[in-house]
């Protein structure tokens, strides 16, 4: 007798097609991992069979949630919050891109070795797997955390060290390009403002030293601000530097906030940006185009970055290894560092 078509299995898809049960998964929830002939004959087998999937069955034979963790492993003493525009950007895409391959997502700002706050979805198998936005000073933590599970994506600064998969970047080389570009335009004082401590700032930092280094310009330590993400903060710390004025023509800061901060109190010391002082910030959120003056800043792909996470955690996932991926950095040069900007015409 023919079995029912009620009774047909995911398995049975499975063999069916030649393939395997995981494949088999995703392709019905329609992920862009499975090349695209080979959905299409499983979704056909699926739709002859009149296989109509059972999520919640499914994911309890699968040990699956459908969900993945996003964490934020912010320090409280960075004074950074999720509501940063790079945090939100991030997260907007991390949703998007892990509801096309069937996920959904829960928020964290508690990681999983926070004694003051502990709970973890992923421990607590509620989650599939962690994406971690940042490293912050967490980068052992997070390694050690990796090392016990493998489900494991990050956002930060790559290193040669890293035994998880971390997505970030080139910091190094936009350090290279924000720095370079000021001295190209005639300025030869160039401060840096962020937090040296944070692995991505270090990187850029470095970035900034290599260029000075090549153009035979010594480091002037004091002019090496440690400024924190958060905008009141910078402003408050980066107001006494301001008075160093006319020791620096130029400002490399490490990102867009710090940049508005430093811009801000230049303007109210009667410092003109840029005819006095240029300034480049890094990371290119929306709001840097639209204050005055329109920040030249260096672009992070944030959008692809998030893709290329959720395409690296889905593949570990489904048992397959991933390689860190640096991603390349681009100036976008706006009126704030006094180059000449086209204008449409």
């Amino acid at each position: 007798m023919a079995r029912r078509s009620s009774e047909v299995t995911m398995g049975d898809i499975a063999r069916m097609a030649n393939v395997s049960e995981s494949t088999v998964s995703r392709a019905l929830s329609g992920s862009t991992l499975v090349a695209e002939k080979t959905r299409d004959r499983i979704l056909e087998i699926a739709r002859n069979a009149d296989f109509a999937i059972n999520e919640q069955a499914r994911n309890l034979a699968l040990r699956q949630t459908r969900t993945i963790e996003v964490i934020f492993p912010i320090e409280r003493g960075t004074l950074q919050q999720v509501s940063d525009p790079f945090f939100v950007d991030m997260l907007a895409v991390l949703t998007d891109e892990l509801g096309k391959h069937g996920y959904d997502v829960l928020m964290s700002r508690s990681p999983p070795w926070d004694e003051e706050r502990p709970g973890c979805a992923f421990l607590g198998a509620r989650a599939d797997g962690v994406i971690f936005v940042g490293q912050g000073r967490h980068r052992s933590a997070i390694r050690d955390f990796a090392r016990r599970h493998a489900s494991v994506v990050a956002w930060g600064a790559v290193s040669a060290d890293d035994d998880y998969c971390v997505i970030g970047s080139d910091n190094v080389g936009g350090g290279r390009l924000a720095t370079e570009h000021m001295l190209k335009l005639g300025r030869k004082r160039i401060a840096f403002l962020g937090d040296t401590d944070l692995p991505e700032m270090r990187q850029r930092f470095e970035g900034y030293k290599q260029v000075l280094a090549s153009y035979d310009i010594p480091l002037d330590e004091d002019l090496v601000i440690h400024t924190p993400f958060d905008i009141e903060k910078a402003r408050e710390v980066t107001k006494p530097f301001v008075e160093l004025f006319p020791r620096y023509d130029g400002i490399f800061a490490c990102s867009d906030m710090i940049a508005m901060a430093a811009i801000a109190n230049l303007r109210q010391a009667g410092i003109a940006v840029p005819d006095d002082v240029s300034v480049v910030g890094f990371d290119d959120i929306p709001s840097s185009a639209h204050v005055s003056p329109p920040i030249t800043t260096v672009h992070q792909r944030i959008r692809h970055g998030g893709k290329v996470m959720v395409e690296k955690l889905i593949g570990i996932l489904g048992g397959e290894a991933q390689e860190p991926e640096i991603l390349k950095t681009e100036l976008i040069i706006r009126q704030s560092c006094g180059a000449r900007v086209a204008t449409p015409s």
